[in-house]
């Protein structure tokens, strides 16, 4: 799997990154799961020709001591898709912006 992994975190830094995706992205069905979705505008030609399978997300995943977001797109009601792909670089960019302004605001230090 493509992911951008924090790691090495520790466990204030892991209570300010729960907090922050709280605030910022959706609690997935899992504990430590959480989604943030893509603007339509930067949904792919695909993504757009499947609207019955939108909303888009990347997943991320919150452990002990890391903190990882995957590149895969999913697709919120759809589990085998050709519209479930990895990131365009626009998605890509939308992604890493989001981890940025996190580590930043959070001052993650780790």
């Amino acid at each position: 799997m493509r992911q951008l992994l924090i790691d090495e975190l520790r466990k204030q830094e892991v209570e300010k990154i729960h907090s922050y995706l709280k605030s910022h992205a959706q609690s997935g069905p899992i504990d430590g799961i959480y989604w943030l979705f893509i603007p339509q505008d930067l949904w792919s030609q695909a993504q757009h020709g499947h609207h019955n399978c939108s909303p888009f997300y990347f997943a991320m995943e919150m452990g002990d001591d890391f903190c990882s977001f995957e590149l895969l797109v999913r697709a919120q009601n759809s589990l085998h898709c050709s519209c479930i792909t990895y990131a365009t670089p626009a998605q890509r960019n939308f992604l890493l912006q989001f981890a940025d302004r996190l580590v930043s605001t959070e001052a993650i230090i780790s």
